[in-house]
């Protein structure tokens, strides 16, 4: 049996008059789609357009919630109540079920962004909070979380289908979370390194963290964060790397399917 693998970007952060990343080539290279919802990116106009050019490029889409919190594009911690996490998250995920109605195909998942999703792997309360709202607004959505974190026992405690996801271009630390954005290196932005290292964790099923340590975690889907400017290269050049090495890459439920 073929070895596969889903390939995910966050997009459609833009807003307005500004761009942020190269959604429309990134979406010739990607499966899965993470569209922000209007909080920490993106906006109505944006939300629809990109809907639209991920079905002309047969890739599947998923709400991205955030914080509110469009200074900071989302990557600061911030201390909301769990109650009004919930609303603000279930409020996002409506926002993308109906932009969604303007195109020929459901929307799959659900991925938390930024900050929201680094605070919920290991703050149990806030895990909670954002399946809470998924598990309300819409159930039958894939929850796509970073294994073994609070975000995934917490998603598979409300009855959510959960998807493991690692990155394309994030180093880790040895408990198995992402390095903090403030650690030089943390950000992979090299493509051929990225290559190198998204093969190796496909065949071995292993991530390596910068220090060297193997973390045996499962994983269905690997991203590249679209608002980086080397995104493209680096999701063009690990495509590449992983279908020469016979991987075949998906959509996030055909990965599961």
């Amino acid at each position: 049996m073929p070895r596969r693998i889903n390939i995910n970007a966050d997009m459609a952060e833009g807003f307005g008059a500004y761009d942020i990343g190269d959604d429309a080539t990134l979406l010739t290279v990607v499966k899965s789609a993470n569209i922000a919802c209007g909080m920490h990116g993106g906006d109505a106009s944006v939300m629809r357009r990109t809907i639209l050019d991920a079905a002309r490029h047969g890739v599947s889409i998923g709400a991205h919630p955030g914080y509110n919190d469009l200074w900071g594009f989302g990557r600061r911690a911030m201390r909301v109540d769990p109650e009004a996490l919930e609303d603000l998250v279930a409020y996002q995920i409506g926002a993308m079920l109906g932009m969604a109605a303007y195109g020929p195909q459901p929307v799959t998942h659900v991925k938390a962004h930024g900050a929201l999703n680094n605070q919920g792997c290991v703050e149990r309360p806030l895990a909670d909070a954002i399946m809470r709202a998924q598990a309300k607004v819409a159930p039958g959505l894939i929850a796509l979380v970073m294994p073994g974190t609070e975000m995934e026992a917490a998603a598979r405690a409300h009855g959510l289908t959960v998807a493991r996801e690692a990155f394309a271009d994030r180093t880790y630390e040895d408990d198995g979370t992402l390095t903090p954005r403030s650690v030089q290196g943390s950000v992979i932005r090299d493509p051929a390194v990225a290559a190198e290292r998204v093969v190796a964790m496909v065949r071995d099923g292993v991530i390596v963290s910068r220090h060297g340590r193997a973390l045996d975690i499962g994983f269905d889907s690997l991203c590249v964060h679209g608002d980086e400017p080397t995104a493209v290269a680096v999701a063009k050049a690990a495509r590449r790397a992983l279908e020469t090495d016979g991987v075949d890459i998906v959509t996030l439920p055909e990965m599961l399917g």
